[in-house]
């Protein structure tokens, strides 16, 4: 007999901006209808990496800067999973940029969401690679996430959203859901979540914020338009969100769909002697 384990009550502070993502991913996973066996969490490093523990999914706690990695080989594995990574802009666009990059050209189907609050919160408030010109000393440009993604020509959902918008946050999570469970590819939500003990922004972002879809011009189906948007938008000192970028493909189009296919994957695959002794007899010749 097994026992799973129970959530916990989260650590973050009383505000965090990570709480929002974590009350829309369970209310986005609810309306969408998937079930508690289906959805698997991994979590990464850092304040956010921790949002598999307060959940009652199948969960996970991945290695720094190898959260992609480890959630595609989830996805492939069993296709039938539906996978959420979560992490933070240090754990993803830092030692984990490598993964990040390639994870819109590998397009497989799980969901990526980045809680960027700017700054380094478990480690005590340092600058971290989206962090504002003069924060904690920093002398770097921000990092533009939205504006790296929309780059890779590639049929991804990119959208971005923010913690003081937890019902925006939600329909925009549902869509990105639904996209995956299709098999249509990689879905990544940036979501401006403030840290409240080291870099609250609430207030500043409320200020800026700004919906594309409201924008002259809006077509999330064409990756130039928007990038022109999303950069005259951040020009202007207007932190844009909403849906950046959804594919004119609708069928699926995933890296699962690629090279697993119609199989169920290698977690379901039946291993057992009597249906591979072929199999198993040509390998061992092979050694010979």
């Amino acid at each position: 007999m097994t026992q799973s384990a129970k959530p916990v009550a989260p650590i973050w502070c009383p505000g965090c901006g990570d709480f929002s993502v974590l009350a829309a991913v369970k209310r986005a996973a609810a309306n969408v209808g998937i079930p508690v066996y289906e959805l698997v969490l991994v979590g990464g490093i850092g304040c956010s990496g921790s949002i598999h523990n307060f959940i009652e999914v199948n969960g996970l706690h991945a290695l720094h800067g190898r959260l992609l990695a480890q959630a595609v080989g989830v996805k492939l594995s069993n296709p039938s999973l539906t996978v959420v990574a979560a992490g933070g802009d240090g754990d993803g666009y830092a030692i984990g940029m490598g993964h990040f990059m390639h994870a819109f050209k590998k397009n497989a189907s799980i969901l990526y969401i980045v809680m960027n609050n700017e700054t380094y919160g478990l480690t005590k408030g340092q600058a971290s690679p989206t962090s504002q010109i003069g924060f904690e000393g920093n002398v770097e440009p921000p990092f533009h996430a939205v504006l790296a993604a929309l780059s890779i020509p590639a049929p991804n959902f990119i959208a971005r959203t923010f913690s003081g918008d937890p019902k925006g946050m939600t329909a925009i999570l549902e869509e990105a859901l639904r996209f995956n469970r299709e098999g249509r590819g990689f879905a990544f939500v940036e979501d401006l979540s403030p840290c409240v003990t080291y870099n609250d922004t609430y207030k500043l972002w409320r200020e800026k914020v700004l919906d594309v879809s409201k924008l002259p011009d809006y077509d999330p189906t064409n990756r130039n338009t928007m990038f022109r948007l999303v950069y005259e938008a951040l020009d202007q000192g207007r932190v844009p969100i909403g849906v950046m970028h959804r594919p004119k493909e609708s069928g699926p189009n995933g890296l699962e769909q690629k090279l697993v296919g119609a199989h169920p994957g290698p977690a379901q695959a039946d291993i057992g002697l009597s249906a591979n002794l072929g199999a198993y007899q040509k390998l061992i010749g092979s050694l010979a």
